[in-house]
């Protein structure tokens, strides 16, 4: 698979992909054209919540979306999808791609350990109960969200909950930070500074000198070794941090920890307790652990990944819910934040209108070509420029010989 991999990137002329967890010396030969096709238009939104709208309306052809964006199209009958993020091309590159990931700063990891430690067990602990309560856990998230309300868009209006039970049995949501996972960052490194992302630290440094700059796994590991021993370590008491997010339900998590804090304070002895139960998304918290309030929580959303990064450049926020590129562009750019373990795999994709002639990716492909011939190039809305949507449009356009233009 590493050399079918490899194959097909190289076959789009992206040689840097070529040190990937360093495979194989001698890759396949490229079978794939490399001559460039048609346009296609990418306008970046700003994050993921105009797109239904602008689809609707007749703005844009398609949008590349987390979910639960992606099934709000499909429910909704606005629009049906092209492909998921896992099945884009180059073939199977991004099959369990790494997604979101937790994420803590440098010296907020060296100050408060232990807190670190107890957070990173309760994402786990927190992916662990959306997988076995699904269905709850989408009436959970669609609370979170919108209140248990609709998913409204001019004359577009769709059931949260309908929406987030098709949605999220699509993410693989997962805490491990194996080296497969691993690899699957090692790709997105690749990717981004092909496309001209990196610039900084990450860009010509070594596997393992990316791996130091990027990677803090011990609050996961013992995280971990707390949960199999039934016992939290209490952590020393401090006034406050921030925890940055993001409206999605790839952050199921965080969401479910908070709205059933009294679950995991009683079966676990860790809470992230609202101060307020009653909202619906709440925004102040308390840290709780064996009994005792160990600091006060603030709860930020971004409207996307390079977003909760600049707050972390700032100190901002402490740890976040983020994508993976993005965490990996602050990085580069000397942001002092490290990866401590995934939130999810997958759970992406390519949506075009109802009414366009596709039903895949290659059909999508043979819509571009006719509709650059006719002089009406595809214009497919991504989230932000460098988040985790973009780089894999940019790349699945590439392989298939369409030219991207920013617009």
């Amino acid at each position: 698979m590493a050399n079918k991999m490899l194959a097909a990137v190289l076959a789009i002329g992206l040689a840097a992909l070529l040190v990937v967890a360093g495979c194989v010396s001698e890759p396949e030969t490229p079978t794939t054209p490399t001559t460039e096709g048609a346009e296609v238009g990418v306008t970046y939104s700003q994050g993921v919540g105009p797109m239904p709208m602008l689809l609707s309306t007749g703005e844009i052809d398609g949008y590349i979306a987390w979910q639960p964006f992606v099934e709000i199209a499909t429910v909704s009958g606005i629009g049906k999808v092209a492909s998921y993020s896992q099945d884009l091309p180059p073939e199977d590159m991004w099959k369990d791609h790494p997604c979101c990931v937790v994420v803590t700063s440098d010296a907020f990891a060296a100050e408060h350990p232990d807190t670190v430690n107890a957070v990173s067990a309760l994402a786990t602990l927190g992916n662990q109960y959306v997988n076995e309560h699904q269905d709850e856990s989408a009436e959970i998230v669609a609370d979170w969200l919108v209140g248990k309300g609709n998913f409204t868009y001019g004359d577009v209006s769709v059931n949260s909950v309908d929406v987030l039970e098709k949605a999220i049995p699509t993410i693989k949501f997962t805490s491990e930070p194996s080296e497969k996972w691993m690899e699957g960052v090692d790709l997105f490194v690749d990717a981004q500074s092909e496309l001209g992302y990196l610039t900084g630290s990450l860009k010509d440094a070594t596997k393992e000198e990316r791996r130091d700059l990027i990677f803090n796994t011990q609050p996961y590991t013992e995280g971990k070794t707390m949960i199999d021993a039934g016992e939290i370590a209490t952590p020393e008491k401090f006034d406050k941090f921030s925890i940055g997010y993001l409206m999605s339900d790839h952050h199921a998590s965080l969401f479910v920890a908070i709205k059933n804090w009294e679950y995991f304070e009683e079966n676990y002895g860790i809470a992230l307790k609202p101060t307020d139960p009653s909202q619906s998304r709440p925004e102040n918290l308390e840290l709780i652990v064996n009994g005792e309030k160990i600091a006060d929580v603030t709860l930020v959303s971004g409207a996307a990944g390079p977003a909760l990064m600049q707050l972390a450049a700032t100190d901002n926020i402490q740890m976040a819910w983020v994508g993976a590129p993005p965490a990996i562009s602050a990085i580069d750019k000397g942001t002092p934040i490290k990866i401590v373990q995934p939130v999810n795999t997958e759970g992406s994709g390519l949506v075009v209108a109802a009414s366009a002639p596709v039903n895949d990716w290659p059909s999508f492909v043979e819509w571009a070509n006719s509709r650059a011939a006719e002089g009406k190039p595809l214009k497919i809305a991504a989230p932000l420029k460098g988040s985790i949507q973009d780089v894999m449009l940019k790349f699945a356009l590439k392989d298939s010989g369409l030219v991207v233009k920013e617009v």
